[in-house]
């Protein structure tokens, strides 16, 4: 049994460059370029040869333009060593495939929908979705292809205070960029009072959006 590590020491971990923890510090997680769908598939190969030797078992996500790799910690032990070397190899094959590490495709998408009794209204949109509970206050997907969504409690009775609220989470040295980048197109800052951990934006018509970031 390989010795238990932090999420904190998973990003501060030396050759994990390519790599970003989020959400909540449970995933690791790495987005590689490639140059084809071949070339995609050949580092799909190369991750399932050493993801087998270690008995871990990354969700793997292979698209034309490139492969996302997504490590879970265990519950409730969180991440171990051998989740670190198992990183580093993946790294290496992806070089060895001129696959080149993008930390700004690596995010996560939750969706937010204020309730006055969210354990009432959770169970709706677990069946209408196909989702699971993840602990009492969350639903995520079980094929962990959609947004994971969040429910969090209002007093606010008005009509419209049940609009669903986008939150996109991402790597610390992403999160500027991605603000800038939003601005640019449009939006605007409504509050950066939490900055640089959150910023919540607006689009032209005020429909509001979370940015964030998983910190230690």
């Amino acid at each position: 049994m390989t010795e238990r590590i932090s999420p904190r020491q998973v990003a501060e971990a030396h050759g994990l460059d390519d790599w970003r923890v989020l959400p909540g510090g449970v995933w690791a997680c790495a987005h590689f370029r490639t140059s084809s769908f071949s070339v995609g598939a050949a580092l799909v190969q190369a991750i399932s040869a050493a993801a087998t030797t270690v008995n871990r078992h990354p969700d793997v996500d292979l698209r034309p333009e490139g492969v996302t790799v997504r490590l879970r910690g265990d519950e409730p032990e969180g991440f171990r060593t051998r989740d670190l070397d198992l990183a580093r190899t993946i790294s290496a094959a992806a070089r060895a495939l001129d696959a080149h590490a993008d930390p700004a495709a690596v995010q996560h998408v939750q969706v937010a929908l204020e309730a006055l009794a969210a354990a009432q209204v959770r169970p709706f949109w677990r069946a209408v979705l196909g989702y699971q509970d993840a602990g009492d206050a969350d639903l995520v997907d079980p094929l962990r292809r959609g947004p994971s969504w969040t429910f969090p409690h209002t007093d606010d009775r008005e009509p419209q205070r049940d609009r669903p609220r986008a939150e996109v989470q991402l790597a610390a040295d992403q999160l500027e960029e991605r603000v800038a980048a939003a601005v640019a197109a449009g939006g605007r800052v409504v509050s950066d009072a939490r900055a640089p951990q959150r910023w919540t934006l607006a689009d032209p018509e005020g429909s509001e959006v979370d940015l964030t970031v998983w910190t230690p």
